[in-house]
């Protein structure tokens, strides 16, 4: 098994550790929690091996349709052996249901509206700036990514949402939005990385239309961890067991 050789980078939720292959690095999940560009901040036992769970079988299930992630296994609890990526700045977001920042944007879109097709939308990844929504002429303007890579990234996202909304409909959650990471490997190859889970997605109960995800943080709604390990649950069919 592969071993952590040096800590390379560390994140708001997670840690990147070198091995001794360079094209491969170890993804370690934490128990950190954020939100408010960091601003909001807690530890939630347990909240590290969960996601790194969740994250395993979604990302499992995209590479089984042919949808290239960063994704080769996972070594632990909380972590991942995963591809080198170089990162692109950008939060790719899919949105199915409005909700969030869309409807601020477009306020003649009430809560709640299902979309007849879903949208992606691009977001710069940097704190300092609040994230900012970006068109395509933006990111060509700032020279973040080539118009091939905006086009392989929407289709990418699009791919996956064709995998992930028949998945959770089957165990009875809706999958309102989600955010993808996309990076370039070694070869060249624009790959999924980072996570996915309720950290990055927003997921409500079909039945009750109860939030899942991490706007039980954003939110103050409490009991964060319960609705993760009930997220856990249904994804990897699997009682958690700590």
């Amino acid at each position: 098994m592969k071993k952590p050789l040096k800590e390379v980078s560390r994140g708001k939720t997670k840690q990147v550790y070198s091995t001794e292959d360079p094209t491969q690095v170890i993804l370690e999940f934490s128990d950190r929690i954020t939100a408010g560009d960091g601003k909001k901040r807690d530890e939630l036992p347990n909240k590290g091996v969960l996601n790194c769970g969740i994250s395993t079988k979604l990302l499992q299930l995209l590479e089984q349709t042919d949808i290239p992630t960063h994704y080769i296994e996972t070594i632990g609890k909380d972590k991942m052996l995963v591809r080198k990526l170089e990162m692109l700045p950008l939060e790719v977001v899919l949105r199915n249901i409005a909700t969030g920042s869309l409807i601020k944007r477009l306020q003649m879109i009430k809560e709640k509206t299902v979309l007849k097709r879903p949208i992606v939308e691009f977001f710069l990844k940097n704190d300092e700036y609040h994230d900012p929504f970006l068109s395509e002429e933006y990111i060509a303007l700032l020279e973040i990514a080539t118009p091939e890579e905006i086009e392989e990234m929407i289709r990418l996202a699009k791919k996956a949402n064709d995998v992930l909304l028949p998945f959770f409909k089957k165990i009875g959650i809706d999958l309102v939005d989600f955010k993808l990471e996309f990076g370039g490997d070694t070869a060249g190859i624009l790959r999924i990385g980072d996570e996915i889970n309720p950290d990055s997605m927003r997921l409500w109960d079909t039945a009750t239309g109860r939030i899942l995800d991490k706007d039980r943080y954003r939110k103050d709604l409490g009991q964060v961890i319960e609705h993760y390990i009930e997220v856990y649950e249904r994804v990897t069919g699997k009682k958690f067991e700590g």
